[in-house]
């Protein structure tokens, strides 16, 4: 399935659904970012994805970054919840899904990289290399907060 991400733009369709979603700034002892090159839009993006009914948010994290990357990961701090009404994502059955996203900070303890059908390629980014890469303004800003340790707070689940 494609789709097109509307940010801010006063042409963008009206939102008609609303699904809870995280992404996780996942670290290597490098300080390199784990990043997937996505199937559906073509942007670099955080991996991350819907939750799903019967878990508890920081399962869906787990769950979400080994789906789309093969990197187990442990859940360790909230950085921040994004719900801009201006950013909604239209998809080629219908659905225009209005942005509600909580992105985590993560610790990766196992697995090993391997790509998915939502992720073309994965790689582990150093921050200097990010302006080389085609990123939605919106996933900037949560990278940007994930950069910045003084955006965190504890999750206790």
């Amino acid at each position: 399935m494609s789709r097109i991400d509307y940010f801010r733009d006063p042409n963008a369709p009206a939102a008609n659904s609303v699904v809870p979603s995280v992404t996780a700034v996942v670290r290597d002892g490098e300080g390199r970012l784990l990043l997937i090159h996505k199937t559906d839009n073509g942007l670099w993006a955080l991996p991350g994805g819907g939750h799903d009914a019967g878990e508890e948010i920081a399962q869906t994290v787990v769950r979400e970054v080994d789906e789309e990357t093969g990197i187990q990961v442990i859940v360790e701090a909230i950085i921040g919840v994004y719900t801009d009404p201006r950013h909604v994502m239209a998809y080629d059955d219908g659905e225009v899904r209005q942005q509600f996203s909580i992105c985590f900070r993560a610790r990766p303890v196992g697995g090993s990289r391997r790509t998915s059908s939502e992720s073309k390629e994965v790689r582990w980014v150093a921050p200097a290399e990010l302006d080389a890469l085609d990123i939605h303004p919106s996933m900037r800003l949560r990278i940007a907060h994930g950069l910045d340790a003084s955006r965190s707070a504890p999750y206790i689940g």
